[in-house]
């Protein structure tokens, strides 16, 4: 995904903070699903880059924790 890709994703998703993410800030990540993909951001710099995952390897992540 180029970075004109990645600015116009993020205005169109909602993002959602990870429930490991801390009250006290420190690292944070905030994660989006869009139809075929998964986004993930530091949620500290929400316009930096994004890391973009297929579903299935979002879910195949999520099953490891």
């Amino acid at each position: 995904m180029n970075d004109a890709e990645s600015s116009t994703v993020t205005f169109d998703l909602a993002w959602f903070k990870s429930s490991y993410s801390g009250a006290e800030g420190g690292q944070c990540v905030e994660v989006a699903a869009a139809t075929t993909s998964v986004h993930i951001r530091d949620s500290k710099n929400v316009t930096g880059p994004l890391l973009t995952v297929s579903r299935e390897a979002w879910a195949g992540f999520v099953e490891l924790l």
